[in-house]
């Protein structure tokens, strides 16, 4: 009976992660609306892996977690790492820095799914896209305009900003498709700490050229405690789990989600008017992710 109910318990668990991670990766475009006006953007993030890879490296320690025993695992990993924190994160955030609007960030880092799917119908294999799934690409995609759009405002674009955000869609991107075809499955937390540890080593000598300086303001710390607890400890080993368990497209999918719940804590924190075109978005991209989802199986 004890052993019925913990597998119940471990299926629902594995049920939720993907929506936990939502709700988690959602938050990072709040996080860096309240950090950047206090820091650079390499510099914040160079700490924020600093941090992390202290929690866990006590975390492995304490819990003997295994680490790769083959040095290409450790290679794969550092790449990953390089490509999901180092380069989407330093995109982003940079993007955001230079003026760009979350929403605009959120959109073109939106299009993940599209190619993703449209790189691996071009390769064939086991991930390739059903008619039902490009289908609820193109809803998610439409789902997601309509979240965004009013948030697009005139002049708020970059040759320079442009470039940071399409940085991070390709490096996100690759990263996901790489982590999928090289990287062999192994304890998370070990995985995380090789992937902080190879982001840092390329941030680092980029932050030490920024300036000016970190501003210690309270809203400076909050994002940062959020960012290393929450954000990488949390949102991205379950980002790392879920490319290990599913498919790329149908995990990536749910990337779409993303921009429609910022949309709603943007207008829960900062009082952000949601007009019809958002709730039309939200149900839309919904629908276009449950067919993403359910259509490969």
């Amino acid at each position: 009976m004890t052993a019925a109910v913990d597998e119940r318990q471990g299926a629902l668990a594995l049920r939720a992660m993907p929506w936990v991670f939502v709700l988690i990766w959602s938050t990072g475009f709040v996080v860096a609306r309240y950090a950047m006006p206090h820091s650079p953007p390499l510099k914040f993030l160079a700490l924020r892996y600093a941090l992390s890879i202290a929690c866990f490296g006590l975390w492995v320690a304490a819990s003997r977690a295994t680490l790769p025993r083959d040095a290409r695992q450790w290679g794969h990993l550092a790449v990953t790492g390089i490509l999901m924190h180092a380069g989407y994160l330093g995109g982003v955030w940079t993007a955001v820095k230079a003026g760009m609007g979350a929403g605009t960030v959120a959109l073109i880092v939106g299009l993940q799914p599209v190619i993703t799917a449209l790189w691996l119908s071009s390769r064939g294999g086991q991930d390739r896209v059903a008619g039902r799934q490009w289908l609820g690409l193109a809803l998610g995609f439409a789902g997601l305009v309509l979240v965004v759009e009013h948030k697009l405002g005139a002049g708020e674009i970059s040759g320079f900003n442009l470039g940071c955000a399409l940085f991070a869609l390709v490096a996100i991107t690759a990263g996901t498709l790489y982590q999928k075809r090289f990287v062999a499955p192994c304890d998370v937390r070990s995985a995380s700490l090789i992937q902080l540890l190879a982001a840092l080593a390329v941030s680092l000598p980029l932050a030490m050229l920024e300036t000016p300086p970190m501003q210690w303001h309270p809203e400076l710390l909050g994002a940062l405690a959020w960012s290393v607890l929450a954000l990488t400890l949390g949102g991205s080993s379950l980002l790392y789990m879920l490319i290990q368990r599913g498919a790329a497209t149908a995990v990536t999918s749910l990337l779409y989600l993303v921009p429609p719940c910022t949309a709603l804590m943007a207008a829960a924190l900062f009082d952000e008017a949601l007009t019809a075109s958002v709730y039309a978005g939200l149900a839309i991209t919904a629908a276009g992710v449950a067919l993403v989802v359910r259509g490969g199986r």
